[in-house]
């Protein structure tokens, strides 16, 4: 288990409980929880599953499961979903699905969506927040005419795509890999429509200047000082992050934003068997504990995520989480291939050289994409 409660204390204690609590729920089953950083999680793992001597289950990203797959580490999971095959949301499954072989359950779920300062749009005299790209190009240079940026973007190398790239990609009906996954797609009038609306909006000042390089800081940042009105990408925190400096009365949490489609980016949490364990009834039973509709609100309510299951509802209490949990539904669990971490470090430079200007739409894609199918067929 890796920090999905972020305070270490709390991660402890909540996990060294679980383990108490599964195991007095199943006498015949000896459970280890162990506790592992997120830093150095993949070099950690390949080695552990090479040498046999690791994890029956680990907790893996999406991007994660295809190399694994691949390499031979995993095995199948099938056995979790009996009788509850339907209970998940339909993006996480696919999520934890290679090539048509499930490997894992989902045990908790994020989710973006789009965030605004109401206050802002107010005060530029745009009295309906936008919900499209058309009316984002349109509210913007009213926006910038009062110093204010209309929507946030994070171009810092070091940021994930899935926050800031990808879910205008999907929204605008594209895709970074071709069907077969052996090249890219990105380089397509989807990805370009999708550059140029970002670039489109740097010229009237729709972006924060430096949004090319800038990072994803909200605390501090425009989205809590009024210098920009909305983030299309944000999580529940960042949103309560907005609450504080702003006012309740002045931060709206809507659903994703809208062009050809409506996507938001959302990350399932997948426990996965490994290739390591020899019992799938047993890693199975683990699976299904901590999965379950039981589990699932005291694993959110400790980590502040949300449930993969489409049968657990939000606290009814928490208003802004109960707006994300309506997010989950438009929720796309990022691009899944075995090098889908190496070609977004491929697309991102290129990325930032257009909004810098130093390369039109055009010649930006079509050189990340050259560069990124190289490294799909090296």
């Amino acid at each position: 288990m890796y920090p999905v409660i972020a305070d270490s204390a709390k991660s402890q204690a909540f996990w060294g409980q679980a383990e108490k609590d599964f195991e007095a729920a199943n006498a015949g089953i000896d459970l280890v929880i162990e506790q592992q950083p997120w830093d150095n999680r993949d070099e950690k793992l390949a080695t552990a599953i090479a040498s046999g001597k690791g994890p029956d289950l680990v907790v893996l990203g999406p991007d994660q499961l295809p190399q694994y797959q691949a390499s031979g580490g995993l095995a199948s999971l099938k056995k979790a979903y009996e009788g509850q095959e339907d209970k998940f949301l339909k993006s996480a499954v696919e999520a934890a699905t290679v090539d048509g072989d499930v490997y894992a359950v989902p045990i908790y779920h994020t989710i973006t969506t789009t965030v605004y300062n109401k206050k802002a749009f107010d005060a530029a005299g745009v009295t309906e927040l936008p919900t499209t790209w058309d009316q984002v190009k349109a509210a913007a240079p009213k926006l910038a005419a009062q110093g204010v940026s209309i929507m946030d973007y994070s171009g810092d190398a070091k940021m994930t795509l899935n926050l800031s790239f990808y879910p205008l990609l999907w929204q605008a009906g594209g895709s970074v890999f071709a069907e077969d996954g052996r090249s890219v797609a990105f380089n397509s009038p989807e990805g370009k429509e999708t550059l140029q609306f970002l670039v489109d909006l740097q010229k009237v000042g729709g972006l924060p200047a430096d949004a090319a390089t800038k990072g994803n800081k909200v605390e501090g940042g425009g989205l809590s000082t009024g210098k920009t009105a909305m983030g299309y990408a944000l999580v529940k925190p960042e949103a309560d992050i907005m609450i504080k400096a702003l006012g309740e009365d002045a931060v709206v949490v809507g659903e994703p934003l809208k062009n050809k489609e409506q996507v938001a980016f959302g990350l399932p949490g997948l426990l996965t068997r490994t290739s390591i364990s020899k019992d799938e009834a047993s890693a199975a039973t683990v699976a299904k504990f901590f999965s379950s509709a039981e589990f699932a609100p005291t694993l959110s309510k400790a980590s502040g995520y949300f449930s993969a299951r489409q049968d657990v509802k939000p606290d009814s209490a928490d208003k802004v989480g109960a707006k994300f949990a309506e997010a989950l539904a438009f929720a796309k669990a990022g691009e899944i291939n075995s090098k889908a971490r190496q070609v977004m470090a491929s697309l991102q430079p290129h990325i930032q050289s257009a909004l810098q200007g130093a390369k039109t739409v055009d010649a930006a894609l079509a050189d990340a994409e050259a560069e990124a199918n190289a490294v799909l067929k090296g």
